[in-house]
């Protein structure tokens, strides 16, 4: 089997969901090796998840110590926390954490300690790491300095991105958003007692209010709204597929749908990696695989009164897989010297 030479080694930790998606989309790139991963789960249940998820494509086999795949060799390591995996004896360039749980500063440090030379988490932070970074927002604010980063989460980047094109172009004061959220995997799909007792009841039976922290984080990435956010969660019996309602009050009035439609409309055409407009009256199903951080839904957009628009913005997790690779792929570049 012929092995491709990557220009960026990877360690990658917790082969969750979104791990997963992370090892598949690297697995097949030019450009990036997973040379480790860490995961509590036994490697024979970790390589038949790889398997069955995603487009059903997808290939890969345990030899030994090692998960092999078409151009691709990874270390599988059964290990549990920050710092127990010696990042340094793969030779990797960063590691990316995908456990959703290792999120304090504290955690980081300890990866870093054991040779990860630098951390992205593929979700939001507890304490404030050196670098929030979501793409299409904040990538010329990344220094080869920071060593602990956040590529934030799938609503965080969705919102950062819709709310930065809709202020560009027709001017928002305030905001306040509510992400309708498939179910996740901390949740209980039966009643099961939890010091949270919203989130102690079924995640396949109920609509449960959340709280959600993407609004504020928001407002760091756009210190312009510092104070003008707001947001909730609604997680519901749904597997993939979220959706942001935003709703905004706007800076002047008479601004009309279509006004706010073209303005996403060239939001997506300038950043087509990132947005994508939908025409078609789709649902949740429907943004299973989409590749985007943000999925606009054109035939939803509606105006209140004056002054006030609501919006509704499509997004899953695979899209947030793709933007931590970016993030991966950026902080690698700074390392190397080259701009990109």
């Amino acid at each position: 089997m012929a092995e491709t030479n990557r220009g960026l080694r990877i360690g990658l930790m917790g082969l969750g969901q979104i791990g997963r998606q992370i090892y598949r989309q690297a697995a097949a790139s030019e450009d990036i090796e997973i040379g480790a991963v860490a995961d509590i789960g036994r490697p024979e249940g970790l390589q038949y998840l790889l398997e069955t998820g995603g487009d059903k494509t997808f290939r890969c086999r345990i030899e030994g110590n090692f998960l092999r795949g078409e151009g691709s060799c990874s270390r599988m390591l059964q290990l549990v926390a920050p710092g127990d995996v010696p990042w340094d004896a793969f030779g990797v360039d960063c590691v990316i954490d995908a456990t959703g749980r290792y999120r304090r500063r504290e955690h980081a440090e300890r990866q870093l300690a054991a040779g990860a030379g630098r951390l992205i988490m593929a979700t939001l932070p507890v304490d404030a790491p050196d670098r929030l970074l979501v793409p299409g927002i904040n990538e010329a604010a990344a220094s080869a300095d920071d060593r602990m980063i956040s590529a934030g989460s799938p609503t965080t980047n969705a919102l950062a991105l819709l709310l930065d094109a809709l202020d560009a172009a027709v001017g928002v004061e305030y905001a306040t958003m509510t992400t309708i959220h498939a179910y996740t995997s901390d949740q209980s799909l039966q009643d099961y007692s939890q010091d949270d007792q919203r989130r102690s009841r079924s995640a396949a039976q109920n609509i449960i209010p959340n709280a959600n922290a993407s609004a504020a984080c928001v407002e760091q990435l756009l210190p312009r709204f510092a104070g003008r956010l707001s947001g909730c969660a609604l997680n519901v019996p749904v597997q993939r597929g979220s959706l942001l309602d935003l709703n905004c009050v706007l800076r002047k009035g008479g601004v009309e749908v279509a006004a706010i439609n073209d303005a996403m409309r060239a939001a997506a055409a300038a950043r087509p990696e990132l947005i994508a407009v939908a025409e078609d009256p789709i649902v949740s199903s429907d943004v299973i695989g989409c590749r985007h951080s943000l999925l606009f839904d054109l035939i939803a957009t509606q105006r209140a009164g004056a002054r006030m628009a609501k919006t509704l913005g499509w997004y899953e997790t695979l899209g947030h897989a793709w933007r931590v690779l970016d993030v991966a792929r950026l902080y690698g570049a700074l390392s190397s010297g080259d701009p990109q």
